[in-house]
């Protein structure tokens, strides 16, 4: 199709048939053009991303990867994905067709990432580094299972980071006293920290909360909901994975701190959230100040997470009554946390010992 000159304001602009996911014919108007090269290239972009072919740029195929697979994701999600596409990938590929890119390619992004730095001027953590990998390969890995792509450049090219942490930071019951100790002269953070350290859910799980979620006569906690503050809103979204909608026991002194909690909360209503007066940037700065203030070494809100898991391995807990208190599958919980189980390699030793002498 040719690019057509407006006389009224002196660019170009672009009118093409196309055809819609359901095959039906429409007209695609495109106009503010400079030149009629660039007019004609959009054009050529845009026929390529309705016919479907892997030949169109790196760039282009991420609009059509986001109309595929935003449907299915979180808002939160999707968000999380686009930043690192727009970021990190399409810098580098976006100029390149799809079908041109080679694993050498990908060889030369991976060492330009390994060497950039973030805001603060810091490399980036092995495990962002896989992430950013694993995202790069989705893409590939999407326009070879519906766009007829042969190849995956990026599983070529081999991955890059860690799925591993370097080191897993965690309280002690002792130091967490401490911690909760100076914690008590601001009560709505106490009683959220109260919440985080000894039932283990998540900031999200804990800022959704309402009082409907507790069964006082059980001495339960109803997780099914999460909390996510996306672009200055408010949004209530079901639990990370379908493992994490569950219903876990609470300790008596636990329970009996809500109820002080939701006393001085005057007219709250049961779907009301507990905690709408913080949120998760108060949340990190309240835990930084504390831990200072207490003499504990300094953690993330989340690693209380990983400081309840270290107190039931402690006291003797499984890894499957772990995860099912923590919403992980029993395989998460056991590759995350294996370093913190007690070995019984001897134990098992002397059982096949004395197997053994019995016959």
């Amino acid at each position: 199709m040719p690019a057509y000159k407006d006389n009224n304001t002196g660019k170009w602009y672009i009118s093409c048939w196309y055809s819609d996911w359901q095959g039906k014919r429409k007209k695609k108007i495109k106009r503010g053009f400079e030149t009629k090269r660039d007019a004609l290239e959009w054009e050529r972009e845009f026929q390529l991303q309705d016919c479907k072919k892997p030949e169109m740029t790196f760039e282009s195929f991420t609009e059509l990867y986001k109309n595929d697979v935003l449907p299915k994701l979180k808002e939160n999600s999707w968000l999380t994905k686009e930043n690192i596409i727009s970021k990190h990938l399409i810098p580098y590929f976006g100029k390149f067709r799809m079908c041109d890119i080679t694993a050498k390619n990908v060889i030369d992004w991976q060492n330009h990432i390994r060497t950039s730095a973030n805001k603060r001027g810091e490399r980036y953590s092995t495990t962002y580094l896989k992430t950013i990998h694993n995202q790069l390969s989705s893409i590939f890995n999407h326009a070879i299972r519906f766009y007829g792509l042969k190849t995956n450049p990026a599983f070529v090219a081999g991955n890059m980071g860690s799925s591993r942490h370097s080191e897993m930071k965690f309280w002690t019951k002792d130091e967490y006293i401490k911690f909760a100790e100076v914690m008590m002269d601001k009560p709505v953070y106490y009683y959220a920290f109260e919440i985080l350290y000894w039932c283990g859910i998540r900031e999200g799980e804990l800022l959704a909360l309402t009082p409907s979620d507790f069964n006082y006569e059980r001495k339960t906690l109803r997780i099914d909901e999460s909390y996510q503050r996306i672009k200055q809103r408010d949004v209530i979204t079901c639990p990370k994975t379908q493992k994490s909608n569950r219903v876990i026991n609470v300790p008596d002194f636990v329970c009996e701190e809500i109820k002080d909690h939701l006393d001085t909360l005057y007219g709250i209503q049961s779907n009301e959230r507990i905690f709408s007066m913080i949120s998760k940037s108060s949340l990190n700065k309240q835990i930084k100040q504390g831990a200072k203030t207490a003499g504990v070494k300094q953690i993330r809100v989340h690693d209380l997470r990983h400081s309840h898991v270290s107190l039931l391995i402690d006291m003797g807990f499984t890894a499957l009554a772990i995860s099912e208190r923590l919403g992980h599958e029993t395989a998460e919980i056991t590759f995350t946390y294996a370093h913190l189980f007690p070995s019984r390699q001897a134990e098992i030793a002397d059982k096949l010992n004395e197997i053994r002498k019995e016959d």
